[in-house]
Formats: structure tokens, C-alpha cells, sequence
């Protein structure tokens, strides 16, 4: 656990090396007039969202499962599960968890308008997967610490889950061509790119559907699942397409502009 940072960025970037390689060599074709210059802008937003979760929460998830645990609070705790059941159970568990708050984030205008800034992006490819605003990510960042707390989850399965969320979160939204019968294979279980499209579709009824970020199955169980869109997709949000919208000054304020 000392080095828990250490393993996160790490697999951080080298997933992140090997989806942009897979973007060169697999593209998934799309217009893409801003390309790279959405990078700076979309990495931006996750290191203010870090800076803001550092500063101003004394523990992370993983902090307060550690807590927990010497505290012997929360259910596993309590139970005194072991720790190789444990473990995939907080990552079952916190993807369940992820599902419904990406739901509530669509449903609540409030939380809808911080959400937006990921979706309003015009264009597609891993950066994506971490273009989420400071605030969102500092809300995100206290449901988990509850849920870490409440459900008694070992610090090691939280380490986990948050390896395999900035994993899948850079994948799904990876600008690369997966084979339609591999893809269909995959999506029985895992969100691929290709379902993942369909979320950011600027059509409304698409973008609330496909809410999983780890596995597909929430959706598929829980009726929010869609496997082709309508027809030709346009990703974004029309209103904050513009080439000035993706400058990270616009994207901090966007929540607070009316559309």
C-alpha cells in the first residue's frame, strides 16, 4: 500500500501509451479538426480535479479504507470477510456504485451541467476518458470515500477498482477499431468503444443509455443497455462544439453558462 500512487500512475500510463498507439495503428474514423489540442485542455481538468481532491479532502477512498480497517468500521469489517472475497466484491461493488451515480449525474440538472463538460467534448479518442470537471471529480471522489467507509472495503480493492476505472475509462472512450463480432463478443461482459459511442451521441435518448463503465451487464440487466445507435453518430453537445468551448478556462465555467 506505500506504493499505491506509484502502481496507479504507472498502469495510468502505460495504458494510456498503448491506447494512443492502438489509435494509430486501428483509428476509428472521425472527423477530428482539433485533434491533439483537445489533449492539454482534457488532461488539464483531471490534474485540477486532483489538485482540488488533494487540498481540500484529508483522506482519499484508499485513505479511508485504511481508516476502516483499523477502525473496524463498515460491513466487511464487521463480518470479517476474507480478504480473496473481499476483494472482487468492492470492485463488483463500486462498479455498481459508478453505474447509478453516472445515472443520477444524467438526471439531476445540477449535476447533469457538471457532467456535461465530458460529454460536450466534439470529438473522441482516450483523452476523453479523463475530461471530467474538478468539481465532478472531487463529488465522485466523496461517494467513494462513503461507500469505502460503509462497506468496510480493504484498501487493496479500492486500489484495484481505481486501476481498472482509468483503465476502462481510457479504453471505452479510445478512438479505435475493434471487429464488429469481437466487439459484440466483449460487450456481453465489458463496456468496448463501440457502445461507449453511443453514450456520447448528441442525441439525447442515446446519451441516457450505456451508462457502465467497467461491465456491461448493469446495463444490459437494469434495461438502460443499447447496442446501435439510430444511425450515423454525432458526438458532443452542439452548443459547446466550438473550438474556443474546449479551451480549459471555458470548460472550468461551462457548468455556470446557460446553453
Amino acid at each position: 500500500m506505500e506504493s499505491e500512487a506509484t502502481w496507479r500512475l504507472g498502469a495510468f500510463l502505460g495504458v494510456l501509451a498503448l491506447l494512443v498507439l492502438a489509435e494509430r495503428l486501428i483509428p476509428w474514423a472521425q472527423p477530428h479538426p482539433l485533434g491533439a489540442r483537445r489533449w492539454l485542455p482534457n488532461l488539464g481538468l483531471v490534474a485540477l480535479g486532483s489538485v482540488l481532491v488533494r487540498f481540500t479532502l484529508p483522506l482519499a477512498a484508499v485513505g479511508a479504507a485504511i481508516w476502516a480497517q483499523r477502525a473496524d468500521v463498515g460491513l466487511m469489517n464487521w463480518l470479517d470477510v476474507p480478504l480473496w472475497l473481499a476483494l472482487p466484491l468492492t470492485v463488483v461493488v463500486f462498479d455498481l456504485q459508478i453505474y447509478f451515480q453516472h445515472r443520477v449525474f444524467h438526471a439531476v440538472p445540477a449535476l447533469w451541467a457538471l457532467h456535461r463538460v465530458h460529454h460536450a467534448d466534439p470529438e473522441m479518442d482516450a483523452s476523453t476518458g479523463v475530461r471530467f470537471h474538478p468539481v465532478e471529480i472531487w463529488l465522485s471522489m466523496v461517494i467513494k470515500i462513503v461507500f469505502a467507509v460503509a462497506l468496510g472495503a480493504p484498501p487493496e480493492g479500492i486500489v484495484v477498482f481505481e486501476i481498472l476505472l482509468n483503465a476502462t475509462s481510457l479504453f471505452e472512450h479510445a478512438a479505435i477499431r475493434i471487429p464488429p463480432a469481437l466487439d459484440r463478443a466483449l460487450g456481453w461482459v465489458i463496456v468496448t468503444p463501440n457502445l461507449h459511442r453511443i453514450h456520447h451521441s448528441e442525441r439525447r435518448h442515446e446519451t441516457d443509455s450505456n451508462f457502465g463503465f467497467n461491465l456491461s451487464v448493469w446495463d444490459r440487466w437494469l434495461g438502460t443497455l443499447r447496442e446501435q445507435p439510430d444511425g450515423p453518430i454525432t458526438l458532443g453537445i452542439g452548443a459547446y462544439g466550438a473550438a474556443r468551448d474546449q479551451r480549459i478556462d471555458q470548460l472550468v465555467v461551462q457548468p455556470f453558462r446557460r446553453q
